[in-house]
């Protein structure tokens, strides 16, 4: 089937078919005027019905043609020589804005305006048949809107011409996509590499996919070469703490991923060849799933040197194989052990009778015994020697870790006869025990760390009895970060070790008191019958913290909010009890700080309510479900819309319509208030054109920013990109803040007004008078006006406080050469009191609630008319 540069030679040629359909009716009459006997008939009959199936095969291939360009996905446009759009598919003509036909009369200039005029001569010079060519560009909507897109190219023969063959998809949801990765991503690598503690990231595979600034420098290698040739067999070695090499599979990583299951802090030796050197790391490793999978999908090893211990212990063990250490030999077939001097004394017995080796095993506590009885009997039967670690007990009662090294006598007489050492190694074993504590301990304020309170916790729930589960109290020092800052991290960490103590002395002996990290800490009350006592507690906390503590002459008070949970009524798992502690301890900071409070069905749903909104929010801007309503901006002396406000909307798809009270803090608390607040830039830039180009002539378009959005770096970008793609000056686009932005970051805020400002954006400070109000931010940042709060009109004129305030604030404005917009009108008394002020706008509800874009054209011409 050819494609013709003619409208008519689209698809089968019309004039070929009505040559066929000719020839067809002369031959039928040539078929009647014959004999049909005759040889002719035959050969008249045979032409028929080739051309009668040659028509048919036509008609079915321009069929699957057309349902085989209609089924691709992007937009497909075929063109001529001079770029000519000669067939397009029903995507093409959803992505245009145009219908088929108008994309038969329009070209590829008409698509991309920003091409070249010889573009397609060039593509016929360099283009080859089958190559294609991938370029990035922008395309108009028929609409005049442009939008990025990926263009696949490439010529193929038609007949005996040559068309080209455009394949175009939108990117631009991509782009967006991939922005919001990278600012996700590199959040997570500066976080990652803030950690003091050497991290490695493996895949299932065991490959290297991640590693921190800690890890390379505790591994000396970097990251990427981890990456690429991870630590080869060959040059890498492996060896436990005793020194005895550890198969790969048995390292903690490997060990998580084979078992599903974390490793705890293992001690790990490892032979480094770029420093040629052993050092000894603590290792502990967790497994990581995907939901609904079996088998981890990564784990992540965390890792601290602990080379010098290690040394210590190494040098302390070769001073251990200088002592003395006892032999003993067993005789099986008399039943009697003898014991040299020094296993008497390793014992704690004294010679005399006879020693069985009953009496050798009575010597060990009973489970230690057992081990020893087996592994003679293995020797006895096998011949393979063994080694152990026991705890012996003297006849004082007293107690010792020995190693027992036993084994058969090499001669042959000796059938029945076991020798061996015993060797103390008491001191070894409180070292093992010192490290293993030291890897459970912080370091800072000597209370147990977050490793071991999840340790202990998951004993603690695993021996609970009905009724009796542990109790977590969730301890946060209020405002600590401002002491910290005042008096710096020395006097911080001064802080809060003092904090330590006075939570170890009112928690006893039978509490365990962690520091979960900074100012955080968290005491597990175990096996408690009196449910009084967590509250007792916590209350005694909250009064014991009212006592100041000292620094350099000077008395700090620093009071701390407490939330409790207890399992398993507050939380069936660990991590959903630690998370309700914390709720019920954000809760308390909400109230005040300086309280206690108990984690609670409400909380539990509020808590349920804020995670179902946050999660809606993650996906609400891809499932298109925000829409913008507007306020007018009425000059009150004409009663002209002068302008806009635009306020975010959302109706989600499970949630129904929620208010903007309701999301907006949770979208800022995520961060997700910062694609938010550019998605309500660009639509209300979008909204301000489209209203110009039909004749309302907008001053400009408010739109809220959130201090979040201050935070970050892009502002001024999103800004400007909004501005540009629409074709609008600065001037058309209004930003109102909060007095919150002011007191975030100054100076960066500062920069990033002065940008804004450079754009030629207004600057409005809303809600004016609920905050912080501070005058000195007025003269010194780059502020075009102001907006009074309506919680001040509300009492206007009727109310002597809030008319005065109001008073003040426009002479303050009008002092400083500042614009006023009044919010909350509603009522003629209120606009009567603004005009004899001097206050020119304002909006509310006396002129018009928030419209719809369609209903605020329809009210603005109103207005136009009286």
């Amino acid at each position: 089937m050819k494609l013709g540069n003619d409208p008519q030679d689209r698809s089968t040629s019309p004039s070929l078919r009505a040559s066929c359909e000719d020839a067809l009716a002369r031959m039928r009459h040539a078929l009647v005027a014959v004999d049909t006997a005759s040889p002719a008939a035959a050969q008249i009959r045979e032409a028929v019905e080739r051309i009668e199936f040659l028509l048919r095969n036509a008609e079915s291939m321009e069929s699957r043609y057309r349902s085989l360009l209609d089924a691709v996905p992007d937009a497909v446009t075929v063109h001529d020589r001079q770029g000519r759009i000669i067939e397009a598919n029903q995507t093409a003509v959803t992505t245009y804005g145009y219908t088929l036909e108008q994309l038969r009369e329009r070209s590829v200039y008409d698509l991309n305006p920003d091409l070249p005029s010889d573009r397609m001569d060039e593509v016929w010079r360099t283009f080859k048949l089958g190559q294609t060519v991938t370029v990035e560009t922008d395309n108009r909507h028929s609409d005049g809107s442009r939008f990025p897109v990926e263009v696949h190219s490439n010529m193929f023969s038609d007949g005996q011409d040559k068309r080209i063959i455009a394949v175009t998809r939108n990117v631009a949801a991509r782009r967006a996509a991939e922005q919001a990765v990278r600012e996700s991503e590199l959040r997570y690598r500066q976080l990652f590499d803030s950690i003091d503690k050497g991290i490695v990231v493996q895949n299932g595979k065991g490959e290297v996919i991640s590693a921190n600034a800690a890890a390379e420098r505790l591994l000396q290698i970097s990251e990427q070469t981890m990456i690429e040739k991870g630590f080869d067999a060959s040059t890498w070695r492996f060896v436990d703490s005793k020194g005895d090499p550890i198969a790969e599979r048995d390292l903690p990583p490997y060990a998580a991923l084979r078992t599903g299951t974390a490793v705890d802090s293992t001690l790990i030796g490892t032979f480094n060849p770029i420093a040629n050197r052993y050092f000894w790391f603590n290792v502990f490793s967790l497994p990581q799933f995907r939901d609904g999978e079996e088998r981890p999908f990564q784990v992540i090893s965390m890792f601290g040197d602990v080379t010098q211990l290690k040394r210590q212990a190494v040098m302390f063990e070769e001073v251990q194989e200088l002592a003395a250490i006892g032999g003993w030999e067993i005789d099986l077939l008399r039943d009697r052990v003898f014991w040299s001097e020094q296993i008497y004394t390793l014992l704690g017995r004294s010679p005399g009778a006879a020693i069985t080796l009953a009496d050798y095993i009575a010597c060990f506590v009973p489970a230690d015994g057992e081990r020893l009885q087996r592994a003679i009997e293995v020797v006895r039967r096998h011949g393979s020697p063994f080694d152990l670690e026991l705890r012996a007990i003297s006849q004082e009662g007293q107690r010792r870790w020995l190693r027992v090294i036993g084994h058969t006598q090499a001669h042959a007489d000796a059938e029945g006869s076991l020798i061996g050492t015993a060797q103390d190694i008491s001191e070894r074993k409180r070292f093992e025990e010192n490290l293993r504590r030291q890897a459970l301990t912080d370091a800072l304020t000597g209370l147990s760390n977050r490793d071991d309170l999840m340790r202990q916790l998951t004993q603690a729930i695993d021996e609970a009895q009905p009724g009796l589960g542990p109790v977590l109290l969730y301890v946060d020092l209020d405002r600590f970060k401002v002491i910290n800052d005042l008096l710096g991290h020395s006097a911080g960490d001064g802080l809060l070790v003092a904090a330590a103590q006075r939570l170890k002395k009112l928690a006893g002996p039978d509490v365990l008191v962690a520091r979960i990290g900074g100012d955080e800490f968290m005491l597990m009350l175990t096996g408690e019958a009196d449910e009084s006592r967590p509250r007792n507690l916590a209350m005694a906390i909250t009064r014991a913290f009212a006592d100041p503590f000292p620094h350099s002459g000077e008395d700090f008070t620093i009071t701390v909010s407490v939330g409790i949970a207890q399992y398993p009524g507050d939380g069936a798992t660990i991590q959903q009890l630690i998370n309700h502690a914390d709720a019920a301890m954000f809760d308390a900071k909400r109230r005040g700080r300086n309280n206690w409070q108990q984690f609670s069905p409400a909380l539990s749903r509020k808590l349920t309510d804020r995670l179902l909104i946050e999660t809606q929010l993650r996906r609400a801007l891809d499932n298109q479900e925000f829409y913008l309503h507007y306020q007018p901006q009425v000059e009150l002396q004409s009663g002209r819309v002068v302008g806009a406000e635009a306020l975010l909307r959302w109706r989600n798809r499970l949630l129904g319509e929620l208010s903007p009270d309701l999301f907006i803090s949770h979208a800022e608390n995520t961060g997700d208030i910062v694609p938010m607040g550019a998605w309500v830039i660009r639509e209300s830039c979008r909204q301000l054109r489209q209203w110009r180009d039909a004749g309302l002539a907008l001053r400009c378009i408010a739109v809220n920013v959130s201090y979040r959005q201050f935070l970050g770096e892009n502002l001024p970008e999103t800004v400007h990109a909004a501005l540009k793609e629409f074709s609008l000056p600065g001037e058309a686009l209004e930003l109102e803040m909060t007095e919150r932005v002011l007191i975030e970051d100054v100076p960066d805020t500062l920069e990033t007004f002065n940008t804004l400002r450079g754009l030629g954006v207004s600057l409005v400070i809303d809600d004016f008078g609920e905050g912080y109000s501070a005058l000195n931010y007025l003269r010194r940042l780059p502020f075009n006006g102001i907006k009074i709060s309506h919680d001040f009109m509300h009492g206007i004129p009727t109310h002597p406080a809030d008319t005065a305030i109001c008073e003040a604030i426009i002479r303050i404005a009008q002092s400083l050469g500042l614009s006023v917009v009044a919010e909350g009108v509603e009522n003629e008394a209120q606009r009567s009191f603004l005009l004899k002020q001097g206050t020119s706008l304002a909006q509310g509800f006396l002129f018009a609630r928030p419209l719809a874009a369609e209903a605020f054209v329809e009210y603005a011409r109103e207005r136009l008319r009286r």
